[in-house]
């Protein structure tokens, strides 16, 4: 190896958003909107840092269909890999690591998820093209007749509206928040409409007042982010849950509106992917997969993630 190639690989391992993406792609190739995906960094800044390490000789690219993947050069000389290997053992003390590693392992499990592709493939139709009697709220009614007759637990149900819903098919359902007046606004509106199988109770997220082990399925929508401690939270959850139970949040991605907090009470500004991965796994559950399902289209762009899990049976 020359000098001037030995000084362009130290250059190249010189920032730290080119050693952020290396790191990623040491032990998988990767597009760019899967290295997007991971490290929440923007599109154009990806691709610039790529195109400075691909000069430096450390990744390679090639094409499928519309798509670039990049991965390491399978084979370096000497040097470069000497100083490659020494750049990345100084990567895992980073704080970007943990977060990048864990959402490297939701991205290549969505990869692999043909299921998860399809239904991005129709969402993207649906929103494009109108049909006759077409709407996701008829969707949502044919799918809401699909629950099967099942215990649920909506925790931070505020007035109840999802649990009004889901208790017109389920078993029973457990509607649990921290607000006196909202218990009691629910539970009139229960007893009116005559929803015998739907209990509102007073309590948190973070230890709900009801039994261990009773529950078919958990649900947390847009309720997470108000709790004190949601790692613990979940671990509430997973108490309630029947071995073999479920799981499902709908939440905010992490962002950047901070009058959120003031706006709607707000404890956290959403949660990044990998948050919620770690503290699932963290509090017992498998078969975590969790997943951006809607972007508003205006400010400030909110966007919602999907996490499911099961507690194991």
């Amino acid at each position: 190896m020359i000098m001037s190639d030995t000084l362009r690989v130290l250059r190249a391992l010189s920032d730290p958003t080119r050693l952020r993406l290396l790191a990623v792609l040491e032990t998988e190739e990767l597009s760019v909107n899967e290295l997007q995906e991971i490290t929440r960094m923007g599109q154009s800044r990806i691709s610039t840092q790529l195109g400075q390490i691909q000069e430096a000789g450390l990744v390679r690219s090639r094409r499928e269909g519309k798509r670039t993947f990049y991965a390491l050069v399978p084979e370096m000389t000497p040097t470069a890999k000497e100083l490659l290997t020494a750049a990345l053992k100084g990567t895992k003390v980073m704080e970007f690591y943990l977060g990048d590693r864990t959402n490297l392992k939701r991205v290549v499990a969505k990869r692999n998820d043909l299921a998860q592709v399809y239904f991005d493939q129709v969402a993207g139709r649906f929103d494009r093209s109108y049909g006759p009697g077409r709407s996701w709220q008829a969707f949502g009614q044919l799918l809401l007749r699909m629950i099967p007759p099942i215990v649920i637990a909506d925790l931070g149900s505020g007035e109840g509206l999802l649990s009004e819903l889901l208790a017109r098919k389920a078993k029973k359902v457990i509607a649990v928040d921290n607000s006196d007046k909202m218990v009691e606004f629910g539970s009139k509106k229960a007893r009116g409409n005559g929803l015998k199988n739907l209990e509102f109770r007073l309590g948190d997220l973070e230890n709900p007042p009801i039994t261990q082990e009773s529950v078919d399925l958990v649900i947390l929508s847009q309720a997470l982010h108000h709790a004190v401690n949601p790692a613990e939270a979940l671990k509430g959850a997973y108490r309630i849950l029947k071995p073999g139970a479920q799981i499902m949040i709908l939440d905010l991605l992490a962002h950047q509106f901070t009058a959120a907090k003031d706006i709607y009470g707000d404890q956290w500004l959403g949660f990044a992917e990998s948050d919620l991965l770690r503290w699932l796994e963290d509090a017992g559950f498998r078969c975590v997969e969790v997943g951006i399902v809607a972007k508003e289209e205006s400010p400030p762009y909110f966007q919602t993630l999907l996490a499911t899990a099961l507690r194991p049976g």
